[in-house]
């Protein structure tokens, strides 16, 4: 038999030793794409309720813990998993109602309400998944109970069925065998349970190894603050004397080189084109004087450019003001997205509140709620764009206070055709139709860059490798971003395809754009070509084809 003050330790050491093993289930990611957060939006997520179980002073019953968890669980939600994760412990919540204390067996019964609710999330199911642990261990759970002695042996037991179940998951999973792993989400929910072990055995609350601050380090390393090489950025046009030759031009270009970086230089007839990096702008266009007349001068401080964009994004947190509905607004709309271009976007196209978030920076439940009660309209719809979103704002439609409709974008391109296709004369239901069919009429493609050794589909994928996706399998590993870029466009586009945009991303080249586009305008000469900068972190370049 455990008190609810022993439940409530309990809890709290599950979440220490699920946030010290955080980077452990992280790089279990079978995909060597920057996604691999699945211990941090765990760890995240189960750190709502300590921090709501730790504030709590009084005595409380089990139920009452319970309740408490389950509650801040579902607000404090990250990702796929932290959804799981939470709807697992609302159905423990759900079977230990009314109980002051509970023993061995009550619990155990507890486990199947546990799985109902979380695959009732779920629309298709994956089993070799935190799914087929919390499952598993509950078919097992009522016979570990009636074969234990106390509850201390009953959980240690758990422990070790979870454990047994977890090192199967390959078996369910081909990609967890091809990559020699077992699954991520299924064992972070095992350090869960063994962290809740530690107090159940009389050997108290695991304590955090580090400072707590939780996140993964590929979203560390996207919002690190940037170092600013060179102090300027020059642009200008060339209007060429009649004395310029090649040599000239070898001469000018391995000047740039020498003073700076982020070097562009389009030579097109009669006119040079000059981007460059530098800490002497006077001293690039005396040079440059030399070439011909000098026209639309621009030169920018990157220095102030950087503390900007630094200041405006530390900032960010999310936070937004309550509003009312107004009887008078039918529609407004939320979007998750990451990156000043891509929020701008959304913005333009009339999305009321953007959430900052995305791939490797999963938005809590409670952050998407608050952009919900934000939006002053009767009907919120809801723009996940990113595929381990999609479960958090489907919890958050529950809990707001007005009516949500959360629309099936998985990706940015399928967001913008969402909204897009939205008819404000048509009812809810036309609406729902006609953009549901436009999401499913774009093709997104990624460019990024491997950050761990696997394999896919018997291909060996290196620490660094371009990686070309199309929706969201990998098509391409190649050395360049231009040509994964390049080739990707060629794979995705049809007789059918009418146009292409490219949002590229924050770390991408400048001097690698001019050829690029050119590169693409020659060859689709009949489509619609655009380039957006969307100054999204992990994806060099975000593609959608229609």
């Amino acid at each position: 038999m455990i008190s609810g003050q022993i439940l409530k330790e309990s809890i709290i050491s599950g979440a220490n030793n699920i946030f010290n093993n955080k980077e452990l289930v992280n790089d279990l990611n079978v995909f060597p794409v920057p996604d691999g957060d699945t211990g941090s939006n765990m760890a995240r997520t189960m750190s709502a309720a300590k921090i709501v179980l730790t504030s709590e002073k009084k005595e409380l019953s089990v139920a009452e813990v319970m309740k408490l968890t389950a509650s801040a669980l579902l607000r404090g939600a990250r990702g796929n998993s932290g959804v799981i994760l939470s709807l697992i412990f609302r159905g423990l919540a759900k079977g230990l109602e009314g109980y002051q204390t509970v023993d061995a067996a009550k619990f155990a019964k507890a486990f199947s309400t546990a799985t109902e609710a979380a695959y009732s999330a779920v629309a298709k199911p994956t089993e070799g998944t935190i799914l087929t642990v919390i499952r598993l261990v509950s078919l097992e759970a009522e016979d570990i109970a009636q074969n234990s002695r106390d509850f201390a042996g009953f959980w240690n037991k758990i422990c070790k069925k979870a454990n047994e179940i977890l090192l199967k998951t390959p078996e369910f999973l081909p990609a967890l065998a091809e990559s020699g792993v077992v699954d991520s989400g299924g064992q972070g929910l095992v350090f869960i349970f063994e962290g809740m072990n530690s107090v159940f055995a009389g050997n108290g609350v695991i304590e955090v190894k580090e400072d707590e601050e939780i996140g993964s380090n590929i979203a560390n390393k996207v919002n690190k603050k940037h170092e600013v090489e060179y102090g300027y950025c020059t642009e200008f046009l060339i209007d060429k004397n009649e004395q310029y030759n090649e040599e000239n031009e070898k001469e000018f270009k391995k000047f740039l080189e020498n003073i700076g970086g982020s070097i562009v230089f389009v030579d097109d007839d009669n006119i040079i084109k000059v981007h460059v990096h530098s800490n002497h702008p006077g001293t690039v266009l005396e040079k440059a004087l030399l070439y011909g007349n000098l026209t639309d001068i621009k030169i920018d401080n990157l220095k102030e450019e950087v503390d900007e964009h630094e200041q405006k994004h530390s900032a960010k947190k999310n936070v937004f003001e309550y509003k009312p509905v107004d009887e008078s607004i039918e529609y407004g709309f939320v979007a998750v997205a990451a990156g000043d271009g891509i929020e701008n976007m959304f913005k333009e196209l009339g999305v009321i509140n953007i959430v900052s978030g995305g791939q490797t920076m999963n938005p809590s439940t409670e952050e998407i709620v608050g952009a919900i009660n934000a939006t002053p309209a009767k009907c919120v719809f809801v723009l996940p764009n990113n595929k381990n979103v999609v479960l958090t704002a489907q919890q958050a439609a529950l809990i707001a206070d007005r009516n949500v409709i959360v629309l099936p974008s998985r990706t940015v391109p399928q967001g913008v055709n969402a909204i897009l296709a939205f008819n404000e004369a048509a009812s809810l239901e036309e609406n729902q139709i006609e953009i549901t069919a436009a999401i499913e009429r774009v093709k997104t493609g990624f460019i990024t860059t491997a950050v761990r050794d696997s394999r896919s589909n018997n291909k060996e994928i290196k620490t660094g490798d371009v990686l070309a996706l199309e929706n969201g399998k990998i098509k391409y590993i190649e050395d360049d971003v231009a040509k994964a870029c390049f080739k990707l466009i060629k794979n995705m586009v049809k007789k059918q395809s009418n146009y292409i945009t490219l949002f590229y991303g924050a770390d991408v080249d400048p001097q690698i754009m001019p050829a690029l586009e050119k590169q693409i305008k020659q060859k689709f000469k009949d489509l619609e070509v655009n380039f957006i900068f969307g100054n999204q972190p992990v994806y060099h370049f975000i593609i959608a084809v229609e």
